[in-house]
């Protein structure tokens, strides 16, 4: 792994990811180290003893695959290819194979190859402007025509509006499954955390199924939603997601756009952090910082998250007593520490859900005239309504229960809707 700064120095923990990155691949590791870079070389990124040093321990540990844990430019990902003889990756083309290597469901293999092809068509490289298919315009002093390079763009460009395409008969046939349990007044958690934070074992352990739950990263790549029931509230929905990741390629980022937004759309995230791990904290930023990214883009307002502090069983006594006396100061944020492979601590986290989903909604009451049919006809078909009551002159109230999302959905539609609660008007910057 290259690196320029010291504040850049990779920490023991990023060392073992990209360890466990390499045999999530199935690949055998040769050897890992990080190397200090004074100045990156434009054409190979190494330079000089360090690239030689690469090239006899490629050798003398029969090394087929490369990678290095950054970014590489096309041109440094070509030449070192041509200077070690061998198959060269970086960290975005590493976490690409290990996603294509793991997707099983229709849509996983789709987001899988477009986030391929657009990583391919930013990869190209002009090699082939020999190869010109016909001169342009007449006689000899035409310009040049279409070179390999173009006619590759073109050829990704198509299949990648193919993808799209296709990703977009899925994401409706999802839209449809996600009006369907807003219709049945259905709460939707989603699990989120960094890759290998134990997401899966406690999807496992709060819904009953078996999906894959290894230690390695992206043990889960296609989502996994299951019915449970809460002890109080009665039915939800959970969602187990993609583990996000330091430097998460874009590419990812845009073709899971549409399932990672869905996340967006729950009513409650429920972020599951590794507390045994000494990059908890910095991981945490990464999946907050992802979150953030996407909700930029998303027409949908941020869910309440509630975190689950995960494989405490793996932590001394003392250490045990202090998360526990942290978790219960906090205040801006609810946690409860857990262990979803030993069920420590999940009827807490049954408690706080509740607490949380409860908390998220208020009984309003939406005034009615005799022209606000369509007014009353968006009500029933998106809200809960508990009681409709109307005077002779055909003014009323309908008394609905709504979460803050579902208000500024409300007021999205109907601006200038009359809302209030038994003792005063809800404004959108009270509620």
């Amino acid at each position: 792994m290259p690196w320029t700064f010291l504040p850049k120095r990779p920490s023991d923990e990023r060392l073992a990811e990209t360890t466990g990155l390499v045999e999530a691949l199935g690949c055998d590791l040769a050897f890992v180290r990080s190397e200090h870079l004074r100045k990156p070389n434009a054409s190979f990124l190494l330079s000089g003893g360090l690239l030689d040093r690469l090239a006899e321990d490629a050798v003398l540990h029969d090394v087929s695959l490369v990678v290095v844990d950054g970014a590489l430019t096309p041109i440094q990902q070509r030449n070192l290819e041509k200077r070690l003889g061998l198959k060269v990756i970086d960290r975005t083309g590493l976490i690409l194979e290990i996603f294509g290597l793991r997707a099983r469901t229709k849509e996983g293999l789709l987001q899988v190859e477009l986030a391929r092809l657009l990583y391919e068509r930013s990869r190209l490289v002009r090699t082939w402007t020999h190869l010109e298919r016909q001169r342009g315009g007449r006689g000899f002093l035409g310009g040049p025509g279409e070179t390999q390079l173009e006619a590759d763009k073109r050829m990704i460009d198509r299949k990648v509006q193919r993808l799209r395409r296709d990703l977009a008969d899925v994401e409706r046939t999802r839209l449809v499954q996600r009006a369907g349990r807003v219709r049945h007044e259905v709460p939707v958690m989603a699990l989120v955390g960094y890759t290998n934070s134990g997401k899966s074992t406690l999807f496992n352990k709060l819904s009953g199924a078996g999906v894959l739950a290894k230690d390695m990263p992206f043990a889960t790549l296609d989502p996994a939603i299951r019915h449970i029931q809460l002890p109080n509230l009665g039915a939800a929905v959970l969602v187990d997601t993609v583990g996000f990741i330091t430097e998460l390629p874009t590419h990812l980022i845009d073709s899971f756009r549409a399932t990672l937004e869905e996340t967006l759309s729950a009513d409650l995230l429920i972020h599951v952090r590794d507390r045994a791990s000494a990059a908890d904290v910095s991981q945490k930023q990464d999946v907050l910082d992802i979150l953030s990214q996407l909700g930029e883009k998303s027409e949908h307002p941020a869910p309440p998250i509630i975190e689950a502090w995960n494989k405490v069983d793996l932590l001394g006594d003392d250490a045990r007593e202090d998360l526990d006396f942290i978790a219960a100061a906090q205040s801006d944020t609810v946690a409860v520490p857990i262990s979803a492979l030993a069920g420590t601590g999940i009827e807490s986290l049954y408690l706080a859900i509740e607490q949380t989903l409860s908390d998220k909604q208020a009984l309003l009451e939406v005034a009615m005239t005799p022209q606000d049919g369509a007014l009353r006809a968006f009500l029933y078909k998106s809200f809960h309504v508990e009681a409709e009551d109307y005077l002779s002159d055909g003014t009323g109230r309908l008394s609905v229960r709504l979460s803050a999302r579902e208000l500024g959905r409300l007021y999205a539609h109907f601006p200038d809707v009359e809302i209030s609660d038994e003792t005063s008007t809800k404004s959108r910057s009270q509620f």
